[in-house]
């Protein structure tokens, strides 16, 4: 770049204009962080509730309850994990159609169907009965070292597993998962 010469007589309207640009640039700033800010709010507000869904194995069952943020009280029940989800789904659905009738206070989040559910095996047997179909007790028992008749024991809730063994069943599911995903 060369150098220029301004003329002295410019230097105050210079001054002025580079002024100018400068407020505008920070009015656009300005502008720009205030609408960064309500966007940033706004999806905190519309953010998608999760719905805790607790799932134990019970006689030969699948039975779930729906987490503290559902007003009233769900229970369901399936043979199969897949049905369980799909169950749930629906009973929430009914639930929620039958408290906006009954003149119930319900979130708006739940009216408008704006969660996800995040599913939570409180119990080993839910944990391995709900993998079946896509695993095996004998794979599982290869990737975690645990004797198939020991797992098979905690997969019909004859047992319970210790938190160190329900770790490495958990650690041994996430091994063959990973495999299969580099595939």
């Amino acid at each position: 770049m060369g150098n220029f010469k301004v003329n002295p007589l410019f230097l105050p309207f210079l001054v002025e204009l580079f002024i100018k640009v400068v407020k505008i640039i920070l009015k656009h700033l300005e502008i720009s962080i205030i609408f960064t800010t309500f966007a940033a709010e706004n999806q905190i507000m519309t953010k998608m509730q999760k719905i805790r869904v607790e799932v134990e194995w019970c006689d030969k069952n699948f039975a779930a309850t729906l987490g503290g943020n559902v007003p009233g009280s769900v229970l369901v029940t399936a043979k199969t994990y897949s049905k369980l989800q799909k169950e749930v789904k629906e009973t929430l659905k009914f639930h929620i159609e039958g408290m906006v009738e009954d003149g119930d206070k319900v979130p708006q989040w739940l009216v408008d169907g704006d969660y996800d559910f995040k599913w939570v095996m409180l119990d080993t047997a839910s944990l391995l009965q709900s993998l079946e179909g896509m695993t095996t007790i004998a794979a599982i028992s290869r990737a975690t070292g645990i004797n198939e008749r020991l797992l098979s024991h905690y997969a019909n809730g004859l047992k319970r597993p210790s938190a160190k063994q329900r770790q490495k069943i958990t650690d041994g599911i996430h091994s063959i998962g990973k495999v299969l995903i580099n595939i």
